[in-house]
């Protein structure tokens, strides 16, 4: 029996279950990417669901409804990114503040993307908010992951 020192999460073990077992190879080659997608489709949905609902039934102002959504799909994100995405694992709490300060940091920046291309085409152009808030974020996901890829989560030598 292989003894390993990585400790199995549980999406290791749904992935080791009879039947889904034949997938493990594949999961185990590219788990970062596909915990990526699944965590960042949730966190997509989520986005989705905040904006439509203070968009529809609060009628916010699309600026401040997006600016609120983020902050909390920021939370999500970071804590899945950082516990199931890209193994952010740190022993101090000094190293914690770090991580989560440029996690932020990032996704700050892609907010203001984000709240600048909401601004122009949902409140300058006219153009429906839910076309433009997928197709914002849309851009924004791939940012975030090149950001936390690069940056944030990236393994030191």
């Amino acid at each position: 029996m292989e003894n390993t020192t990585k400790k199995k999460d549980i999406f290791d073990r749904i992935m080791s279950l009879p039947v889904l077992n034949i997938f493990e190879p594949f999961y185990t080659k590219h788990k970062e990417g596909l915990m990526y997608l699944f965590f960042g489709g949730l966190a997509f949905f989520l986005s989705i669901f905040l904006f439509w609902f203070m968009d529809s039934v609060m009628h916010l102002n699309a600026v401040l409804n997006n600016t609120i959504d983020w902050v909390i799909c920021v939370a999500f994100q970071f804590f899945t990114n950082r516990t199931w995405v890209f193994d952010g694992h740190v022993e101090t709490k000094q190293d914690f503040l770090k991580q989560a300060g440029s996690f932020t940091a990032g996704r700050l920046f892609t907010l203001v993307v984000e709240d600048l291309l909401i601004y122009i085409f949902i409140t300058l152009l006219g153009l429906p908010s839910m076309p433009v808030k997928l197709a914002a974020t849309f851009i924004v996901i791939v940012l975030n992951y090149v950001i936390s890829k690069l940056i944030v989560f990236r393994k030191k030598d």
